[in-house]
């Protein structure tokens, strides 16, 4: 690990979690240069939906570049870009009775919020937008600016102009549904907030601790935005592409989002980042948001085997099936360690078991490494540990992993009494 230490910047982070050298992956296992196997519960951050190495995208990729396929194309029409074009209506879109337009930005997530933030303050000629506490949608300033973690934000650096935050689903608790709060600002003209361009929201804030909103909340702040002529943007770039179990995690909730942000899992493992729009809205100027990788062909060629799996049900079956298979187990474990205090929220194959007990989250992350699981943190406080294993994972891998989760915290408790015990001999 030294060579890293010496040579990359002091902002690495995976890195010093995970402290090892890994050389290879496959399905929903990582290796390392030891070939010592770890069960990935991260995937990505939500990027390897569909396994590391997927079996369909490898021979498409191969076979692409051995017939000297286009990997960089700006903006070009190219084959590839075609094929994901027709693919992604009838696979994803026309099914969804979905007319949404589709442009490409840069190729990270960050760009596709961007990307809407920009359209939307064009299209209303207003800048402010309405976001919510514990939001994470990005690090370059105008998404930083709607990010709510302080880590992420500082004075120096941030531009907070032309941002309202305000309390997403379940912030209070069970004493105030969120929605009418923020329909009274909207309503009252001295309340201090701007009527905004967009609304801008997860269905699952999932940096910001697995965070679930409501069906009934979801379709309160979409009739808000009707009411008072705002666009309402789901930003879906870790949630989205089957995480919940149906491609869209909005689907369940019946809502219809003006502008969508997608990115992650949508190119396979390879940079894409995608901006669904209604049609109304497409009012850009030729080449008035550009960017040298918008749009990347080795990324379309990966995607668009990946849609294969949306040409039926199996996908949502099975993630609805292994959700119970997660709960249930997350459950037996919280049950185990009454004196954790453990909370469980989450939907599909994204879930947080939320431990309150400070620094134990990281403690568990780290013995579960030692033992060969990939887990990462959530939560403001990094006091939830957020599982977000490959949507095809085997249960029985996922039931180890539970097994794995179970052991870290017991090693974890044991190793905390035992330097109480320690302390109070000193005493």
């Amino acid at each position: 690990m030294r060579i890293f230490e010496q040579l990359e910047s002091q902002v690495r982070s995976y890195v010093r979690h995970f402290p090892t050298v890994f050389n290879k992956a496959k399905g929903s296992y990582l290796y390392d240069e030891q070939d010592k196997e770890f069960i990935d519960f991260f995937a990505g951050a939500g990027t390897i939906n569909y396994g590391h190495n997927n079996p369909r995208v490898q021979d498409a990729l191969i076979e692409y570049i051995k017939n000297d396929g286009i990997v960089h194309g700006l903006d070009k029409a190219t084959s590839a870009k075609k094929k994901f074009l027709e693919t992604f209506y009838y696979t994803i879109l026309e099914p969804r009775h979905m007319e949404h337009k589709i442009q490409f930005s840069g190729p990270t997530g960050t760009n596709a919020v961007e990307t809407a933030l920009k359209l939307a303050r064009m299209v209303k000629g207003r800048s402010n937008i309405i976001c919510f506490t514990n939001a994470f949608h990005g690090l370059t300033m105008g998404s930083m600016a709607i990010t709510g973690n302080s880590f992420y934000r500082d004075e120096a650096f941030i531009n907070r102009a032309n941002v309202a935050f305000m309390p997403y689903d379940g912030y209070f608790g069970d004493e105030l549904d969120t929605s009418v709060y923020l329909r009274k600002f909207l309503e009252d003209k001295s309340s201090g907030v701007d009527l905004p361009a967009a609304i801008i929201l997860e269905t699952v804030q999932a940096e910001g601790g697995v965070n679930v909103a409501s069906d009934q909340w979801l379709k309160n702040i979409e009739q808000a935005c009707r009411d008072f002529d705002i666009l309402l943007i789901v930003d879906d770039i870790q949630v989205g592409n089957g995480r919940t179990g149906t491609f869209f995690s909005f689907e369940p909730s019946g809502i219809n989002p003006d502008i969508i942000t997608l990115s992650k899992s949508i190119g396979g493992g390879l940079p894409l980042s995608v901006v669904l729009l209604k049609p109304e809205l497409d009012q850009w100027r030729p080449g008035e948001h550009t960017g040298t990788f918008r749009g990347n062909n080795l990324a379309f060629v990966a995607s668009t085997e990946l849609f294969s799996y949306w040409e039926n049900d199996s996908l949502t079956e099975a993630v609805k099936y292994k959700e119970n298979v997660l709960r249930k187990g997350l459950e037996e474990i919280a049950q185990k360690y009454p004196s954790i205090e453990a909370r469980i929220r989450g939907r599909g194959l994204i879930y947080g078991l939320n431990i309150p007990l400070q620094g134990f989250c990281h403690e568990v992350s780290s013995e579960a490494f030692e033992q060969g699981l990939i887990i990462e943190l959530a939560g403001a406080r990094d006091d939830v540990l957020k599982f977000l294993p490959p949507l095809v994972i085997e249960e029985e891998l996922l039931q180890e992993g539970l097994r794995i989760i179970d052991n870290a915290i017991g090693v974890v408790l044991d190793k905390r009494t035992s330097i109480i015990r320690g302390e109070t001999a000193c005493l």
